[in-house]
């Protein structure tokens, strides 16, 4: 299933991508493989426009696939839902960056976790982030930028939320396809996560680990 899947998204091949999506979930495989699958195949997308081999107009198809197989898979993995919430997290694209492939497979998974996130969008202004961090008292920020500009917003982003007084309650992770450790280290964040799963590993240990 997975090599299909995974195919027909990087083919960009939407009607195939939802129809093998469907087959597999009535055919009882686990949705957390196609969860993979899926980020396998958008990792190879992400690398191509990083490469200069994939554009804008790819990216946004990739998202849109993204979507309807998000909203198929999702009702099988809510079975806890209604429990309580580990906690807030807040994601964005930081200002200046549109790319929201990788944030949606980020809040989507941290959904799954049983997190209560606020996923603002894309190109955040700086101080929308402040104020949702605040009104929110999140625990974990998410900052995600696919393009290298995006640094310099990540270090404004993290600079405002140390000056409004919040960084010591709040936990800042970054990501995005060109975010290493030095960029960690250059925006005053956390930590980074490699893929999606990472970042849900990050959360739930800040979370876990806090008083």
């Amino acid at each position: 299933m997975s090599s299909r899947l995974k195919e027909a998204v990087i083919e960009l091949r939407e009607e195939d991508a939802l129809r093998i999506t469907e087959e597999e979930l009535k055919g009882g495989t686990d949705p957390l493989d196609i969860v993979t699958a899926c980020r396998e195949a958008m990792d190879v997308i992400g690398k191509r426009f990083a490469d200069g081999e994939a554009f804008i107009p790819e990216l946004i198809m990739a998202g849109e696939i993204m979507a309807g197989i998000t909203a198929k898979v999702k009702p099988y993995l809510k079975a806890d839902a209604a429990g309580e919430k580990l906690g807030t997290v807040v994601m964005c694209t930081v200002q200046g960056d549109i790319h929201d492939i990788g944030k949606d497979i980020v809040v989507t998974m941290l959904d799954i976790a049983g997190f209560e996130v606020i996923d603002l969008g894309v190109d955040v202004p700086v101080a929308k982030v402040v104020e949702t961090v605040r009104d929110s008292k999140a625990r974990v920020l998410g900052l995600s930028g696919l393009l290298t500009v995006a640094f310099d917003s990540m270090k404004a982003t993290v600079a405002a939320i140390d000056e409004a007084g919040l960084r010591g309650d709040v936990k800042i992770m970054l990501g995005g396809a060109p975010v290493t450790d030095a960029v960690v280290q250059f925006a005053g964040a956390d930590a980074w996560g490699k893929d999606a799963v990472a970042a849900v590993e990050l959360a739930k240990t800040w979370v876990g680990g806090a008083s």
